[in-house]
């Protein structure tokens, strides 16, 4: 699961860099009214690589939380 998380993490980093390469060529070459929509597009991208990589950190945390609880409760049995 946790290289499914970080090729994931790299997809959206990559689908973001992508997708604005693309539609700022877009801009150029057919006009900037017709391409500016899509910029949010971009914008959602990053926000789910953000994302991805907060809940990677948190899972990571939460995971060495329950190890150590684990550890505390079989010291005291």
């Amino acid at each position: 699961m946790n290289t499914y998380n970080k090729l994931m993490k790299m997809f959206w980093l990559f689908f973001a860099i992508a997708l604005f390469l693309f539609i700022t060529v877009r801009c150029f070459t057919d006009g900037y009214q017709k391409w500016v929509f899509y910029y949010p597009f971009v914008l959602l991208a990053l926000g789910m690589y953000f994302f991805k990589k907060w809940m990677m950190n948190r899972m990571e945390k939460h995971i060495e939380f329950m190890k150590s609880k684990e550890a505390a409760d079989r010291n005291n049995e």
